[in-house]
């Protein structure tokens, strides 16, 4: 059947007028008639019956009419764009991070959802894995990372949140922290690494390999914040996000030095990533407005 006659019907029946139907439904009075006939047809009933002041509705019309306009209205709100209210909603809003860019970056927005969204809640995931993974699975709304997808990435949107320098990280008494750190200094000390994936080299070693250089790695970390643990009250170096390094720094005794020249890239882009399904549902396209308005290259 044709789902455009029950909108006819719905007129006709609330009208039981041919003419005020057509008129509201912006048809010609000839298309409405034959529409009707098709309805009588397709139902075995003739809807609308004469009587002395005009059309009535049949018996079967009758019944029909409360179930046709329960039936339009929620196709109606099926078909209709979804809203989103904010001060109302009741969403969760699921975000992946490792520690640190969560603290860098996130935590502001536990700041607009208690303003603006008070019975929304905010779950932050922080455990060591693959970032993309969380995000291909939907376990995950968003994924805050330096990284980028090594596959699939037609799948994945991406906003950017912040852009940032390394730079060499190493407690106040180390012997290097009062003179400006060349790179033969940088190959005699000794040095960890954060990794993410807890495996392969870090960019710092293959910005060496292209240089057929290499440096005495003598530590590996799966986490930013047990950096000053280790760092502070040892001869150990690490390179790490300018933004990061400010971060774990603060009240420890640990010094931040520019990198070797030769070791120096042109930037680390931290972006936030969310996955084609979430890009038009309206919870997500409010957070990621307010990520622009408040969080945005901070």
């Amino acid at each position: 059947m044709d789902l455009n006659l029950l909108v006819v019907l719905q007129q006709l029946l609330e009208t039981r007028h041919v003419t005020r139907a057509s008129e509201m439904l912006h048809m010609s009075q000839p298309a409405v008639s034959r529409a009707l006939q098709r309805l009588r047809a397709t139902f075995d009933d003739p809807l609308l019956v004469r009587t002395t002041q005009g059309y009535d509705l049949s018996a079967r019309a009758e019944e029909l009419l409360p179930r046709l306009q329960k039936l339009l209205a929620g196709l109606t709100k099926l078909i209709a764009e979804p809203e989103f209210n904010p001060a109302e909603a009741e969403d969760v809003v699921r975000v992946y991070g490792l520690d640190l860019e969560v603290a860098c970056f996130v935590s502001p927005l536990i700041q607009v959802l208690r303003r603006e969204a008070p019975k929304m809640r905010l779950e932050v995931r922080t455990e060591p894995r693959d970032h993309f993974e969380l995000l291909e699975r939907g376990d995950v709304h968003f994924c805050l990372t330096g990284m980028s997808p090594k596959t699939a990435e037609d799948q994945y949107r991406r906003l950017l949140v912040s852009q940032t320098s390394s730079v060499c990280v190493m407690s106040a008494d180390h012997p290097l922290a009062d003179s400006e750190l060349t790179l033969e200094d940088y190959l005699t000390a000794s040095h960890g690494l954060v990794s993410i994936t807890g495996h392969g080299p870090g960019f710092v070693d293959d910005r060496l390999a292209a240089l057929g250089k290499k440096r005495h790695l003598a530590l590996r970390l799966s986490n930013f914040m047990t950096v000053p643990d280790f760092c502070e009250n040892t001869d150990l170096l690490f390179v790490l996000p300018e933004v990061v390094a400010q971060r774990v720094s603060l009240g420890r005794g640990i010094v931040l030095k520019p990198v070797p020249v030769e070791l120096r890239s042109s930037g680390i882009n931290f972006y936030l990533y969310w996955h084609e399904r979430y890009h038009r549902d309206p919870m997500c396209i409010w957070i990621r407005q307010k990520i622009m308005q408040h969080l945005q290259l901070q």
